[in-house]
């Protein structure tokens, strides 16, 4: 159950943190990256869940 929600933490934050840079930002360090690194997380924890739940694994 909690792999689920660990590979969507990693696969959200990663997707989250990149965003920013394909609107030209350079700094992979910037407020906007660690901030859609942490949206991303928490969106891929909650994915994860679901999918999880839906499958019932």
């Amino acid at each position: 159950m909690k792999s689920l929600m660990y590979i969507g933490a990693i696969i959200g934050g990663t997707a989250g943190a990149y965003l920013p840079a394909l609107f030209g930002d350079s700094n992979i360090f910037s407020f906007w990256s660690i901030v859609g690194s942490l949206v991303g997380g928490l969106f891929g924890i909650w994915a994860g869940y679901k999918i999880q739940d839906y499958f019932e694994i």
